[in-house]
């Protein structure tokens, strides 16, 4: 579909730069509407149900356990340096809502990213700076300090970033099958 040539509007439902920036390069005008929730009390025990429940956080997972924001410098640290030599996997979802039918359209995607050996003082620079007090798992992936450190990404850059543009495409699709032309892409992962 061409962004362009869309006679919809879309309401994007996350504060994400991240994804701000994806929807942008995928050529769309959007609107910013966030919901004022506690992520943190919605739990699920498998990362693609959580992601599908909050549909507006992407969640990071290292060995089976679900990662979400660092909450203070001491967990920043403890997730980067698991991850220096290693790898985590990215989760995130997209729903869509057409908002003339009602109907909604979701699904999820997910990456792995595999790392070198992150050195300490990488580390405390993206603490310095908060970095990782801003995403999912507590590492940006296009951080000029973090990107030197990834060794591969298996599945779309996208979606570690914050949202899979094939993903939203197919679900912005579906929903304009849908009586109506209207699509909310609402609440993306």
């Amino acid at each position: 579909m061409a962004a362009a040539e869309s006679s919809f509007k879309i309401i994007l439902g996350s504060s994400s730069m991240a994804r701000q920036r994806i929807l942008a390069e995928m050529g769309y005008e959007f609107t910013i509407m966030t919901a004022d929730i506690d992520e943190k009390s919605i739990r699920k025990e498998k990362p693609e149900d959580l992601v599908t429940a909050l549909a507006e956080a992407k969640v990071v997972v290292y060995k089976g356990t679900i990662r979400e924001k660092p909450c203070n410098k001491d967990e920043a640290r403890e997730f980067i340096k698991g991850y220096s030599g290693g790898h985590a996997a990215v989760v995130g979802s997209v729903l869509v809502t057409n908002l003339n039918s009602g109907a909604s359209k979701g699904g999820w995607e997910s990456a792995e990213v595999y790392f070198h050996d992150i050195p300490n003082e990488v580390i405390d620079s993206l603490i310095d700076e908060g970095i990782p007090f801003k995403v999912a798992g507590g590492l940006m992936l296009e951080h000029p300090l973090t990107l030197p450190f990834v060794d591969a990404v298996i599945g779309a850059t996208d979606t570690v970033m914050g949202l899979s543009k094939s993903l939203t495409e197919k679900l912005i699709e579906e929903a304009l099958c849908q009586p109506g032309s209207s699509p909310r892409v609402q609440n993306m992962s």
